[in-house]
């Protein structure tokens, strides 16, 4: 009976020991990932209400489109994750574009965009959609034109941007300004950050528990976006050199990519950069396996042995990222 009795008290103490390695201190890795209090704004584009509702306004509307049928949000839906739920986006040559369409979440605090980081800025990234052939096909002096008969459009204009009115530039500031308050909410994992013990499942806090040890995944998702937003060659099998186009010599740039911010998973399926992988559960199996073994990647890439059970802690740890509630109203377009 004594053997029992040991027994239980053993496996009860197994149940309830921390899930953390020897030496860790989980309160100081849970404040590695809390939300920051404010969002950033250049000097040379302070925020204001009346910018950011011009820039969700312009972000929706299809007149900055060649065709006039396609807008920021087509490829941009804030329903999944401000992302579209197919490999690559449809655009104006009606054919789908070889990357998938990263996520506007958390863009004030990306300091480069693109899956290549090609642009420095999100008004330079705003850019280039809009004119580029194969997704909105705009061009800007006609684009100007078509808002300059609008009245409403024209009034706002003047108002923000007095002595300029409709131009490249202010179209550019208006979008990028109502980006940047694009901003995930609260997910059931901030609140546990902040001591709420039961806000995410024992099997989430495991999973916490194997994303910043075992598993490795804060090496390269970090900060409370779970982005370094630096590049890395993650072993995927592609002919796509990503970074390397603009970095031919970086050897470590071929084939690396952006690593994406982890916020609002549930909505953004499928993952990659080209929307390779179905679901979180596929791309998570991807990781296990290490990717291919070749001299640009990352050595942060390696082989993970996770049994089934930590396979799905770490699940539900990803789905504790995403926020208990997110709601984006549609702007009113003028005539």
């Amino acid at each position: 009976m004594k053997h029992v009795l040991a027994g239980a008290i053993l496996a009860l103490a197994g149940l309830c020991a921390s899930p953390f390695a020897a030496g860790a201190d989980p309160d100081a890795l849970k404040a590695q990932f809390r939300r920051p209090t404010a969002i950033p704004f250049p000097e040379a584009a302070p925020y204001s209400p009346q910018m950011a509702t011009l820039g969700k306004m312009l972000f929706f509307d299809p007149r900055l489109s060649g065709m006039q049928n396609i807008s920021c949000a087509s490829c941009h839906n804030p329903s999944f994750g401000f992302e579209v739920p197919v490999p690559g986006a449809i655009g104006a040559a009606n054919k789908p574009l070889p990357r998938k369409a990263p996520t506007v979440l958390n863009a004030a605090w990306t300091p480069v965009f693109f899956w290549d980081g090609r642009a420095p800025s999100l008004e330079i990234q705003a850019q280039g959609p809009i004119t580029a052939d194969v997704e909105m096909n705009g061009k800007f002096p006609e684009i100007i034109a078509r808002l300059n008969r609008i009245p409403e459009y024209r009034a706002q204009f003047a108002q923000l941007f007095p002595g300029s009115g409709v131009t490249q530039d202010n179209i550019l500031t208006a979008i990028a300004t109502f980006e940047r308050t694009v901003v995930s909410g609260w997910a059931p994992f901030d609140r546990w950050v902040e001591g709420e013990a039961d806000a995410i499942p024992p099997a989430a806090q495991r999973g916490f528990a194997l994303f910043t040890g075992k598993a490795g995944c804060a090496g390269c998702h970090t900060g409370w976006n779970f982005t370094d937003n630096k590049f890395h060659d993650v072993g995927l099998p592609t002919k796509d050199i990503g970074r390397a186009t603009f970095d031919p010599d970086e050897p470590a740039a071929a084939f690396a990519f952006k690593t994406p911010g982890l916020r609002n998973l549930t909505y953004r399926g499928p993952f990659g950069h080209a929307g390779q992988f179905a679901d979180l559960d596929a791309i998570l199996t991807f990781y296990e396996s290490g990717g291919i073994d070749r001299p640009s990647r990352s050595p942060l890439m390696r082989r993970l042995s996770l049994s089934p059970d930590e396979h799905q802690d770490l699940l539900a740890f990803l789905r504790a990222l995403t926020a208990d509630r997110t709601e984006t109203a549609l702007p009113n377009l003028p005539n």
